[in-house]
């Protein structure tokens, strides 16, 4: 179990971080310059947190109160950065070696190292240097250097971000597995929604150096409770409200009323992409479509619809579906867009 509760203050920036987590993978999903990395680094001893608390698995990591401040190599903590910071000047056996902490003799330190690169089927690797391995391989050297240290948690610092489509894949299953085997609970910080859906149990959204409240990943891209989350799990339509009635409410970017779903006091409402379709009717929740562009993407098509009120920036609607359906749609003479009440998603700013 981790707590984390810390504040630190920058000149324009301030970190205001609150979660726990326990035998888990957590992300941190957030736009680039939001405090995902800041908070790492805190939890990691590299940077120290103004005020709060960090605790570990009962351990003290840091206190503001108590003026406890462990040192790094202390924590129990393995980072994985960015760039994996293995040491080119040195082989592959050797940065392993350089990371182990335990007081042993170099022959049990030798000993420890060969079993670490067998276990990740790198021992084949072990004299090479950093510059003859494959991306693959350098994050496998990576994590063993940390492993072979049995850390209580590991974190993980965007460590896909520098990598290619196919090779993010292959080293995204090679981290799930190392983790899951060696049953590390682990956070990862990542500005990518769809890395962060395949590896996480659960998200928290930092927006603007401030943490929102931790939600397993399947109920964050379901039912995001706001703005900021809908928006970092991909939701690309969304319009301020008014609320009209019970359940009815005045999408005031787009021009239209809509009935809605468990209405409370929310100011604002998304709906996905591929949750809003393209009817020949008018029906209930639609509107007409009087001028729209169309997208061919790879595997999809992609409808943009200038909604009754186009007078915002929000005044576009994002509308994808597949290509055959939209060959076949779009000879029509009239054409909705339908926007389905238990689709739409009600949110705070």
């Amino acid at each position: 179990m981790i707590e984390v509760k810390i504040k630190k203050e920058f000149p324009g920036f301030s970190l205001d971080v609150d979660f726990k987590s326990a035998n888990e993978i957590l992300g941190l999903l957030g736009a680039s310059g939001s405090g995902k990395s800041l908070t790492l680094k805190c939890i990691a001893g590299l940077v120290k947190p103004d005020s709060g608390r960090i605790v570990l698995n009962g351990r003290v990591l840091f206190d503001s109160e108590k003026n406890i401040n462990l040192r790094p190599q202390d924590r129990k903590v393995g980072y994985l950065f960015q760039d994996y910071a293995l040491f080119p000047n040195m082989t592959l056996k050797e940065n392993v070696l350089v990371g182990i902490r335990e007081k042993i003799s170099k022959e049990e330190k030798d000993l420890l190292a060969e079993n670490i690169l067998k276990e990740f089927d790198l021992v084949n690797h072990k004299d090479h240097y950093i510059y003859e391995l494959s991306g693959g391989q350098r994050q496998r050297a990576a994590l063993a250097r940390i492993i072979v240290n049995k850390p209580e948690i590991l974190l993980l610092d965007e460590p896909l971000s520098a990598l290619d489509d196919f090779l993010r894949w292959q080293i995204e299953i090679s981290l799930k597995e190392i983790i899951t085997k060696h049953k590390l609970p682990a956070i990862l910080v990542s500005h990518s929604r769809d890395e962060v859906y395949r590896l996480c149990d659960s998200i928290s959204v930092i927006k603007d150096g401030k943490s929102e409240e931790k939600m397993s990943t399947l109920d964050l891209f379901a039912r995001p409770k706001t703005l900021a989350a809908a928006l970092i799990s991909g939701c690309k339509n969304y319009s301020h409200i008014e609320k009209i009635g019970d359940d009815l409410v005045y999408a005031s970017d787009w021009g239209i009323d809509l009935k809605v779903k468990d209405l409370k006091d929310q100011d604002i409402l998304g709906i996905r992409s591929h949750s809003l379709e393209i009817i020949t009717s008018q029906e209930e929740n639609s509107f007409k479509i009087e001028k729209y562009m169309e997208i061919d993407d790879v595997f999809e098509s992609v409808v943009i619809v200038h909604s009754p009120k186009n007078s915002s920036k929000f005044g576009k609607i994002r509308i994808s579906l597949a290509k055959e359906k939209w060959a076949a749609l779009k000879t029509e003479e009239n054409l909705y867009v339908k926007i389905r009440p238990e689709k739409i998603m009600l949110l705070n700013t």
